[in-house]
């Protein structure tokens, strides 16, 4: 029998060579780093490093989008209109770092005097955090990305895009829907882009029974940056006073 910390070896289970061999001994393959003991520090080296960078960033709000969108394209022009109108409004801009509606969003931020941050993730093709951020980290995980855009968002602003957009919209929906999180809006720029989704949703889930009357109502629809801001506002102002409602309740 061979312990190990909390572990235990028996027979031929025990393991040739101790713990501190493996870690001292520079020979031999390096297959060890790929471990899944070993991705749980890779893990929580993720959060921690994530925490500490995005902890003291004040009101943030997260903007999604297509990173294959050119910067000549309608939607990339929206996207900079949104994130310099949200950098004035005071907020920080959190994208996922990358081309696209991203770095539009970055980069109005930056021309609207706020804070930019850029969130990357490793992929397998290569992809670099866009020229626009003040501040970013790549991640290995998408779960440790996610929990931080959610985390430190105030809000979601999902721009036209692709599988990526729509799995980060629907993730935050389900979050606002099932009360994982403080309920928060999640704005959709683009009626005509989005129009049909939500039609979708309305006719196929709420008909059917499959979603609660309220949830469509989950999302916002609008066109206007302006729009975009006062809608975050609105839903921040009427969060706080049901907050001091609760106080005054409570006596607090």
């Amino acid at each position: 029998m061979r312990r190990a910390g909390p572990l235990t070896f028996h027979g031929s289970a025990i393991p040739e060579t101790t713990t501190d061999q493996r870690l001292l001994d520079r020979r031999g393959p390096a297959e060890w780093v790929h471990t899944d003991p070993w991705r749980v520090m890779r893990i929580q080296s993720e959060f921690v490093e994530g925490f500490g960078l995005l902890s003291e960033v004040g009101q943030a709000v997260s903007v999604f989008g297509s990173a294959r969108t050119k910067p000549d394209s309608p939607h990339y022009q929206l996207g900079e209109t949104v994130g310099g109108k949200l950098a004035e409004a005071g907020y920080t801009v959190i994208t996922g770092g990358g081309p696209g509606v991203m770095e539009a969003a970055n980069r109005g931020a930056q021309k609207g005097g706020g804070t930019s941050i850029g969130l990357g993730i490793e992929l397998p093709f290569e992809q670099a955090l866009n020229e626009y951020i003040d501040i970013g980290v790549t991640f290995r995980y998408f779960f440790v990305r996610k929990t931080m855009f959610v985390k430190y968002s105030q809000a979601f602003v999902v721009m036209p895009g692709g599988f990526g957009t729509l799995d980060e919209m629907f993730e935050a929906i389900t979050l606002v829907q099932t009360g994982k999180v403080t309920r928060f809006p999640v704005v959709l720029v683009g009626t005509e882009f989005w129009g049909g989704l939500r039609d979708w949703i309305r006719k196929n889930l709420l008909e059917e029974g499959l979603i609660s009357p309220g949830d469509p109502d989950l999302m916002h629809l609008t066109d206007d940056p302006d729009e975009v801001v006062e809608i975050i506002r609105d839903a921040h102002r009427n969060l706080a006073r049901m907050d001091f409602e609760a106080g005054e309740q409570d006596g607090t």
